[in-house]
């Protein structure tokens, strides 16, 4: 017996057995096998198509949160703009209401500092009505203190009135 040479009847059984577990495969399993297979190639072509469709939301997003964060940026510069026109709008305001305010007191002193030479002119005057007045009291006591000087004093003042009444 030659080992590398079979039996012409081992070879028929095994070609028999093969045939019959051939034939149970092809029967029921490799319906099952290509079944499982075919279940498979659909799973990864459904998650092939769900990592492109994810892919693409992705994209969207990428792209929605572009313009948002334009739209952020838009809206901020909008924002800072407003809020320097607010305040250059403030500032003026203040500055405006600086200048009627100090309007205002350099008016009141104004009218103070005229109001108090008013007073202080009516004070000298008076001072100056009162020191002559005080003179003119010293002078006709001197004059009239004797009988003459009240004489020549009354007959003046006579004259006077005469020349003013003409």
């Amino acid at each position: 017996m030659n080992l590398m040479l079979p039996d012409s009847g081992l070879l028929f059984w095994m070609t028999i057995i093969f045939a019959i577990v051939f034939f149970i495969l092809a029967k029921f399993g490799f319906p099952i096998i290509t079944g499982m297979v075919d279940k498979r190639t659909k799973r990864i072509d459904d998650a092939i198509a769900a990592a492109r469709k994810a892919e693409e939301s992705l994209a969207g997003l990428a792209q929605e949160q572009e313009r948002l964060l334009a739209e952020a940026k838009a809206e901020q510069a909008r924002i800072l703009h407003e809020a320097a026109a607010q305040r250059d709008s403030m500032i003026a305001k203040a500055q405006d209401e600086a200048r009627e305010e100090a309007r205002k007191i350099m008016d009141e002193a104004k009218e103070r500092i005229r109001e108090e030479k008013e007073a202080a002119l009516r004070d000298v005057r008076k001072e100056v009505a009162l020191l002559s007045v005080a003179i003119a009291e010293k002078v006709v006591r001197k004059e009239i203190s004797t009988d003459k000087g009240q004489m020549e004093l009354i007959d003046r003042m006579v004259d006077e009135m005469t020349t003013m009444s003409s």
